[in-house]
C-alpha cells in the first residue's frame, strides 16, 4: 500500500493519544474550557523549507513550503508532525482569530514516529489558552472523532467527523522505514490537517498523520502509546529513538511446518529466519529459533499479541520500551523451552533504510567524477539499477555489512570534462577499491583521492567491474579548477552532514 503525507507541500497528517483539556486559566480553576476556547489552542504552522539536491549535491537545495497544524501540550509546547517541520528554516505560528505570526522554533524532532515539538519565542500571547493533556486510551472502534485542523481550501479553522474503522500497526510514510501502531478514521482529512488533534468530546484522541492513495476519505492517526513515548523520551533534553529487537520472523500458519518443528498446531509461535548482527538478540535468539511469548504474552502464529483487547504486531511490546529496558522472551529452541532476557538497545545503522532530514548531502568531486555515500535519500533521487549496489543496501543490516563498512560509496555521475572523457561509463557503480586500497567511507575515499603525496595514476576499481578507472595525477588539479568553475562548485568535498 501506498501512503502519502496529509499537507499542503510536505506535511502529513499524524494523530496523538487520548488528551484531555485543562482547565482555562481565565475563569474559575474549575471551569472547563468552551469549544470556541479549545479551538484557539490549536494554531496554524506556516513553513519554509529548503530541501537538499542530492542530484548535485553542492547545491543550496529548492526552497519550498507548506501549511500544517499543530496544537498546545504545556507551557511553550506545541504538538505537531515532523513532516510538518522537517528541512524547515523558518516557523510561524498562528492563533486561530489573529492575525499576528509568531516566530517559532523546533525543540524536539522525531523522524521515526513522525511527531515533533515547537516553542515560539514570546509565549506570552498565548499563555491563557487551555493546555491539552496527554491521556492513555486508544479510540475504540467504531467510535466517533472530530478532526481539526487548517487544510487546503481556505484560511480558517476546518472541522470533520469521522469513524474509527482500524486499529493496526503499519508503515509510517515520513522515514519509509518505520512501522508503529495507527487508528484509521473515514473522517474527510484533507492537506494541512498534518499534526492537528483529533477529539472526542473536546478531548484529544490522536493526532492526523497520513492517508492511503488507493482510498478516498481514510486517514490514519499516531495513536496514545506512540504520542506518549515520544513525550517520555524527551523529557531528559534529547531524543534517542525506537530500541529494536533485531530480529526477522516468518509466520507458523502452515501445519506441516510446525509438525517439521515439532511445534504443536495450537496456533502459537512464528519462526525466527534472521538475527541482525550488534541488535538486542544478536547471542541470545538464534535462527531457526520459535519465538512463542512476550513479556507473558503469547505471540500468535501470524506474529500478533492481544494488547488491551486487539490484536497487534508482537513488536507494539518493544515500542513501548525504552533503551536499557529489559524484555522477556519465550523461546522453543529444538526440544527445550526457555525464557530469555533481552535487553533492548537502538540500532543507528538501520537508519541506513529511512529517509535523512535536516542534513546536508555529503559528496566528494574528483576530476568530474562524484562520489556519494549510499543511503534512502540518494535511492530516492539517483537512479540506482546495479545489481551489486542494490545487494550492498539490501544486506547492510541484515548481513551486519555496517561492520566493515561505514559507507557505501557510489560512482553518482560524470560531470562532462576533457580528463574523463574517454573512462567508461560506470556511473551508479560501488566504489571497491583506490590504489589497492579498499573503500569503507567516504572520508577515507577523500583521503585516498587527494593525498599528500599523490600516485603517478590513480586506479579506482568498481564492484562489479573488470576494468578500473585511470586517471592521472598529474591532470587532476586542473581537471578540478574546469569543472568547478564550468558547474559552479563552491567545495569540491562535503563530508559532514550537519
Amino acid at each position: 500500500m501506498k501512503y502519502f503525507h496529509l499537507c499542503l507541500v510536505l506535511t502529513g497528517i499524524s494523530w496523538a493519544q487520548t488528551l484531555q483539556s485543562s482547565t482555562a486559566p481565565t475563569t474559575s480553576p474549575a471551569a472547563a474550557p468552551t469549544t470556541a476556547e479549545i479551538y484557539r489552542s490549536v494554531v496554524r504552522i506556516e513553513v519554509a523549507t529548503q530541501v537538499p539536491n542530492y542530484a548535485a549535491p553542492w547545491n543550496a537545495g529548492r526552497f519550498s513550503g507548506g501549511i500544517g497544524t499543530g496544537f498546545l501540550i504545556g507551557p511553550n509546547k506545541f504538538l505537531t508532525n515532523a513532516h510538518v517541520v522537517s528541512n524547515g528554516a523558518r516557523f510561524l505560528i498562528t492563533i486561530y482569530g489573529s492575525p499576528e505570526k509568531h516566530q517559532a522554533k523546533v525543540d524536539f524532532i522525531a523522524h521515526d514516529c513522525d511527531l515533533a515539538i515547537l516553542s515560539v519565542e514570546d509565549f506570552s500571547p498565548f499563555e491563557k489558552l487551555p493546555v491539552f493533556s496527554i491521556g492513555q486510551a486508544v479510540p475504540e472502534l467504531e467510535s466517533q472523532v472530530r478532526v481539526i485542523g487548517y487544510p487546503i481550501g481556505g484560511e480558517r479553522l476546518s472541522v470533520t467527523r469521522g469513524v474509527v474503522s482500524r486499529i493496526d500497526f503499519q508503515p509510517y510514510s515520513h522515514s519509509r522505514a518505520d512501522s508503529h501502531l495507527i487508528v484509521q478514521i473515514d473522517a474527510a482529512i484533507n492537506p494541512g490537517n498534518s499534526g492537528g488533534p483529533v477529539l472526542q468530546e473536546n478531548k484529544v484522541v490522536g493526532v492526523a498523520f497520513q492517508g492511503l492513495t488507493e482510498a478516498d476519505n481514510t486517514g490514519y492517526i499516531i495513536p496514545t502509546p506512540v504520542v506518549n513515548r515520544f513525550l517520555k523520551d524527551v523529557e531528559d533534553g534529547r531524543y534517542d529513538e525506537y530500541t529494536d529487537l533485531g530480529v526477522t520472523e516468518f509466520p507458523l500458519i502452515n501445519p506441516a511446518m510446525r509438525e517439521a518443528l515439532k511445534m504443536p498446531n495450537n496456533g502459537i509461535g512464528v519462526l525466527v529466519t534472521d538475527v541482525t548482527p550488534t541488535s538486542s538478540c544478536d547471542g541470545k535468539i538464534n535462527p531457526g529459533d520459535v519465538l512463542i511469548g512476550i513479556d507473558d504474552h503469547p505471540i500468535d502464529a501470524n506474529g500478533s499479541i492481544l494488547i488491551e483487547g486487539e490484536k497487534v504486531s508482537m513488536h507494539e511490546i518493544v515500542e513501548r520500551k525504552f533503551a536499557g529496558d529489559e524484555v522477556k522472551l519465550r523461546v522453543r529452541r529444538g526440544d527445550q523451552s526457555l525464557e530469555i532476557p533481552v535487553t533492548l538497545k537502538t540500532l543507528p545503522q538501520s537508519r541506513m533504510y529511512a529517509i535523512r532530514y535536516e542534513e546536508k548531502p555529503r559528496y566528494i568531486v574528483f576530476a568530474g567524477l562524484v562520489f556519494q555515500p549510499l543511503d534512502t535519500n540518494l535511492f530516492a533521487t539517483a537512479s540506482l539499477r546495479d545489481v551489486t549496489v542494490r545487494r550492498l543496501y539490501t544486506e547492510y543490516v541484515s548481513k551486519g555489512r555496517f561492520l566493515e563498512l561505514e559507507d557505501i560509496v557510489i560512482l553518482t555521475d560524470f560531470l562532462a570534462d576533457e580528463l574523463n572523457s574517454s573512462l567508461p561509463p560506470y556511473k551508479g557503480k560501488a566504489v571497491k577499491s583506490i590504489n589497492g586500497t579498499v573503500v569503507k567511507s567516504l572520508a577515507q575515499a577523500e583521503q585516498l583521492l587527494y593525498p599528500q603525496s599523490p600516485p603517478e595514476n590513480f586506479v579506482i576499481e568498481l564492484h562489479g567491474v573488470d576494468r578500473p578507472l585511470v586517471l592521472p595525477a598529474s591532470q587532476i588539479a586542473a581537471s578540478n579548477d574546469r569543472v568547478r568553475k564550468n558547474y559552479n562548485i563552491p567545495r569540491l568535498s562535503n563530508l559532514k552532514a550537519r
